[in-house]
């Protein structure tokens, strides 16, 4: 509260226009607060869990935000059954979105992929809400049907310990590797290597969930085939058979059906990546929903 306090004599004096948080939780109560004491006006973002987890002053803040951007319509069905039907029109869908370019042009991005056995990765916090336990499970019962693949996890996290000894238990350590965290470079670098990217988020006991994972967008704009969970907004990204497949959260069996297709299946492989690319591009692209996001502010109530 001090802090907004703050930032609101901060921006006043600023002659700012117009406040946009990120996140439902805190940023978008400081941007509250500072509206309530200067009248300049809100929007703000909600992802995931700051929706799903915490709902305190929530409505309060859409009623009187000068719209609320949802990054789903998963999201935006969620603000309208908590906050009423009211709040419907005050809230527009905007993406997340990514650089294409960034992670090479259509046609290289065909030639990506490992040269020997296939490459599993999974790219993300080590944590309960995103489902690592799962794909460990998948890749063990993968091995003992005769498919041996190698399973990469990047990024850090207070599971990694637990997820290590669990791969010992299964009997699949060897193939198994922890890189922990990446620079942006080694990640994009671990995409073109991949055969395969997992998401297998599922809702923790702590009640966090996904909204739509970045690192399923990156793969998809890599041409990197992904099997990802059907949970919150991933299906408005991963459409099944389509741009990639679907799994029910916590469902290792079906990871590893999924995985084993791609892995077998090269053609299903290819047109499902060559199809996730062109989806990215028209849905997911960092400069048209930048300035999408952009066209909201200017058209904001001042």
């Amino acid at each position: 509260f001090p802090k907004a306090v703050y930032l609101a004599s901060l921006f006043e004096a600023q002659e700012i226009d117009h406040i946009h948080a990120h996140f439902a939780t805190h940023p978008a109560a400081a941007a509250f607060i500072v509206h309530r004491f200067t009248g300049i006006p809100y929007s703000f973002t909600g992802h995931g869990s700051d929706l799903h987890r915490f709902q305190e002053m929530l409505c309060l803040k859409v009623r009187e935000a000068a719209f609320v951007v949802a990054i789903s319509e998963y999201n935006r069905q969620f603000l309208v059954e908590h906050c009423g039907s009211e709040a419907a029109s005050n809230i527009e869908v905007v993406h997340c979105g990514v650089d294409l370019q960034e992670f090479g042009d259509a046609q290289q991005i065909q030639t990506n992929g490992s040269t020997g056995r296939p490459v599993v990765l999974c790219i993300g916090t080590l944590h309960e809400v995103k489902g690592q336990r799962y794909l460990l499970e998948a890749i063990a019962q993968l091995k003992n049907n005769g498919l041996d693949v190698e399973c990469q996890f990047v990024g850090g996290g207070p599971d990694r310990e637990a997820l290590a000894a669990m791969a010992e238990r299964l009997g699949i350590a060897g193939s198994v590797t922890f890189f922990g965290q990446r620079s942006r470079e080694q990640v994009i670098a671990h995409l073109q290597e991949a055969d395969v990217l997992v998401a297998p988020s599922v809702p923790s006991s702590d009640g966090r969930r996904e909204g739509i994972p970045v690192v399923l967008i990156e793969a998809m704009a890599s041409g990197v085939p992904v099997v990802a969970s059907r949970l919150s907004g991933i299906p408005e990204l991963v459409h099944h058979e389509e741009t990639g497949l679907l799994a029910q959260p916590g469902a290792s069996e079906e990871l590893a059906a999924a995985i084993r297709r791609l892995c077998e299946d090269g053609a299903l492989a290819q047109r499902l990546s060559r199809e996730a690319r062109a989806f990215v591009d028209a849905e997911f692209n960092l400069q048209r929903n930048s300035a999408a996001l952009a066209q909201l502010f200017a058209e904001a109530p001042k």
